[in-house]
């Protein structure tokens, strides 16, 4: 076949020529060693403005959620939560409830099907289960509020009113429900794929000799998980086999649990969570998925189980408490001798989740001497589990409060103490950096922020009654990619595309940018590309955690293009302008393929395909093992700078501006991920602000178990909220990129903190940050009548 040259042809010479410049500056793979990646931008997709694809269906109220199935028969399900922390269930009667009107079945462990016990997560990768408590399967109780007994009924209404009538009987065995006392019974290393625990050299002893130092204690409390959609599932048995419509952020691992538990072959369950009304680390395998799959197969009906916000506080667990010392001990002119980050987390004997604080400082700053740990005590409570940001959030709150207090104390710009201290490489593993900007972060946020009008003494801004301050803070979370990302490619004769993968879509935008990555490596308009996901039958096996979901899938994608493009090449034959081009010379281009170094050599999918008498090609591939982290330290970075007001007569707190400098890579969406770094931000200010679980050490129970009495920011608490980024691709991981969804609330608490401090020259350790902490803190508000 000639070189195609017709009048479309020639119109696309320029987007030829620009495509070539774009594929010459296009960087590195992330493995050493291997091709580049071909990854252009022939259609200006990477990095746009681009409304995500499910927007239209919700707003609309389309996307059906799993509480939103209709099933023919259904049966709705009502959950009893035992009151006390540890014990036995001595008997329930069920008789009234057995005879309440609509009633179907009472389910406890006496007529519950036998489930296999599961190994959770930190056990077991494949499992989605954060803790191995078995259940419904005995009488003994392990935290207050664990599930004892199932109701089914015609309707929601009839449910509730029959679990109502259900009448446990208790048999109270000693607990331990209070973190002092679980220290005193002793803590234990934590452990999270590995010791958490660093000691490099003898940082005591620098830090003792230091001539300026900070040596303070920092605590944070519970948080439980408040979603917009509350955990919900929807199953039904036909025979062996079982369909659930879930509410999860993982969807093959909840698939393989519940084969597991029931004694099942993968296979044969199969999950289906096309939409996710938020997860932020909760939305995994609890007890009420298992309870309905359990009671489902015993009435024979489908089963719909919502729980209620109540509900979500009595069975999915949330951030755990923490106690943390942060020591640093430094020369005069700021450079850092000694770093000690220690902490003690409280966690169940049933999991676990040591909240990792240690994990940014780890590679956040360069100092002679390290010594990091993290341990746990064992409380008898609800599972702890993954929070946004876990370790990380809470972790960085104290490190970044007390790289400020040590730079008031030295009289440094907080902003040049932190970069007077910026490592050459990973100091705790001696790792180099793949990619971090982290001046430029600093220098483009200050600018643009006006961190140099601040006012240098605390409590020297004033509007009125309100005391004015800024504060800054840095913020690190890891770069992720688990292994068992796979995914499906098809072509038709007709250009259009279809990708598939199990992934999950949790209102980030993952089906819009994977879309996106897709349209630009097979050169087609996104109009021509349809994404396919929230299954458990499609290939893959990645969870939504760790902010790694868009990296693990991209680099599948990428496999299964570099695949269908050898095919492709294959089909073509020597008869077409591609003949003789090995698959790393070829790009996608103009709805078909063309020569990286000569873009006239360009045929279409339709030529190539019909000449092969193929109506579609399609290919499956997994993703390379995710080897880079074996050669490089990979983060995502964060400055976040915070301005607040203060009341001095009530000491009410209102933050009226933030800005969040990022350096997370190449940015793919530019619209979704402002909206992920703003809804961190915002989430970060719940954290330094408001956000508490009230836990009843007496009995063990959550006591604020709504969101009337659980505060998280509304409209009225949220300021305006500045994002940038530095925008320079990573050339070690696919498609440049780093995680996003977590980095926005790391740092975020502290520089609120911090900003407090610059307004009223008191200095709050203990989240979260409450008028009667300041009003109570040391002396007055300047400007308060001291009371008598």
């Amino acid at each position: 076949m000639s070189v195609f040259r017709n009048a479309k042809a020639k119109a696309q010479d320029a987007l030829f020529a620009a495509a070539k410049t774009a594929i010459a500056a296009a960087p590195e793979s992330w493995l050493p060693g291997a091709r580049p990646d071909p990854l252009i931008h022939q259609h200006g997709l990477i990095g746009a403005s681009i409304s995500r694809l499910d927007g239209p269906l919700k707003v609309q109220g389309a996307a059906r959620f799993a509480a939103e199935i209709p099933l023919e028969g259904m049966l709705y399900a009502a959950v009893l939560f035992s009151t006390i922390p540890k014990g036995r269930l001595v008997s329930i009667d069920i008789s009234a409830a057995q005879a309440a009107p609509g009633v179907a079945l009472v389910m406890t462990h006496l007529n519950a099907p036998r489930l296999k016990p599961l190994p959770s997560f930190m056990q077991d990768l494949r499992s989605a289960a954060q803790d191995d408590v078995p259940v419904l399967q005995d009488d003994l109780i392990r935290w207050n509020g664990q599930p004892v007994a199932v109701v089914l009924a015609e309707t929601q209404e009839q449910a509730n009113y029959a679990k109502s009538l259900l009448q446990p009987m208790y048999e109270a065995l000693p607990a331990v429900t209070s973190f002092a006392a679980a220290r005193v019974g002793g803590v234990e290393l934590g452990n999270m794929m590995g010791p958490l625990k660093d000691v490099i050299h003898d940082a005591e002893q620098l830090l003792a000799a230091a001539p300026v130092k900070v040596d303070e204690i920092y605590s944070t409390p519970r948080h439980n998980h408040n979603a917009l959609e509350p955990h919900a599932v929807t199953v039904v048995w036909n025979g062996d086999e079982l369909m659930v419509h879930d509410a999860t952020q993982k969807i093959a691992h909840t698939a393989w649990s519940l084969a597991y538990a029931f004694n099942l072959k993968e296979k044969q369950v199969r999950v289906l969570s096309p939409y996710v009304g938020g997860g932020f680390g909760g939305k995994g395998l609890w007890q009420h998925q298992l309870l309905a799959a359990a009671a489902a197969r015993l009435a024979r009906r489908p089963v719909r189980l919502a729980l209620s916000r109540e509900g979500v506080y009595r069975v999915v667990g949330g951030r755990t408490l923490t106690e943390q010392r942060v020591a640093i001990g430094a020369q005069t002119d700021g450079h850092f001798d000694a770093l000690i980050h220690t902490g003690v987390a409280a966690m169940t004997p049933h999991n676990n989740m040591p909240e990792p604080c240690i994990l940014g400082t780890r590679s956040l700053y360069a100092a002679r001497a390290f010594r990091l740990e993290v341990n746990v005590a064992r409380i008898d409570m609800l599972a702890n589990t993954f929070m946004r940001a876990p370790g990380e959030a809470v972790g960085n709150f104290a490190l970044e409060c007390g790289i400020d207090e040590l730079a008031n104390r030295l009289g440094m710009d907080p902003i040049e103490l932190r970069l007077l201290n910026e490592p050459e490489k990973e100091p705790t593993t001696g790792l180099p950096f793949s990619s971090r900007h982290m001046e430029k972060a600093f220098r483009d946020g200050a600018e643009r922020f006006g961190w140099s009008r601040r006012h240098v003494t605390p409590a020297q801004h004033r509007e009125g009654e309100w005391l004015v301050g800024v504060g800054v803070a840095a913020g690190t979370y890891s770069y992720a990619r688990m292994p068992g990302a796979a995914a499906r490619l098809t072509v038709t004769r007709e250009g259009q595309a279809t990708v598939e993968f199990a992934g999950q879509e949790m209102g980030v935008g993952t089906a819009t940018v994977q879309a996106q990555v897709t349209a630009e490596r097979l050169g087609l308009p996104m109009s021509k590309v349809t994404v396919k996901y929230g299954d458990s039958t499609l290939p893959g096996r990645v969870m939504a955690v760790g902010s790694q979901q868009t990296a693990a899938f991209g680099a599948a994608i990428a496999a299964a293009h570099q695949k269908l493009v050898k095919r492709l090449i294959r089909l073509a034959g020597n008869d077409s302008p591609l003949a003789g081009l090995a698959y790393d010379k070829v790009c996608g281009l103009g709805s078909g393929l063309a020569n990286i170094d000569d873009p006239t050599r360009h045929e279409t999918y339709e030529a190539i395909l019909s000449r092969a008498k193929q109506e579609k090609l399609t290919v499956e591939a997994a993703a390379p093992l995710p080897l880079e982290f074996m050669h490089w330290s990979m983060h995502s970075y964060s400055a976040m700078f915070c301005e607040v007001h203060v009341n001095a007569l009530t000491g009410e707190v209102r933050v009226t501006r933030c800005l969040g400098s990022f350096d997370c890579g190449r940015i793919l969406n530019a619209k979704t991920a402002a909206s992920q770094f703003r809804g961190a931000i915002i989430m970060g200010l719940g954290m330094a602000l408001m956000e508490e679980t009230q836990f009843d050490e007496r009995n063990g129970r959550i006591m604020n178990p709504s969101l009337s009495e659980y505060l998280v920011p509304v409209h009225l608490d949220v300021p305006e909220i500045d994002v940038m980024w530095t925008d320079i691709p990573d050339p070690r991981a696919p498609m440049g990129a780093h995680g996003i969804g977590e980095i926005g609330m790391t740092g975020t608490a502290a520089a609120v903190a911090n900003a407090i401090y610059n307004a009223t020259g008191k200095r709050i350790r203990d989240l979260p940050i409450t008028l009667d902490k300041l009003l109570i803190a040391g002396k007055a508000l300047p400007g308060e009548t001291p009371a008598v």
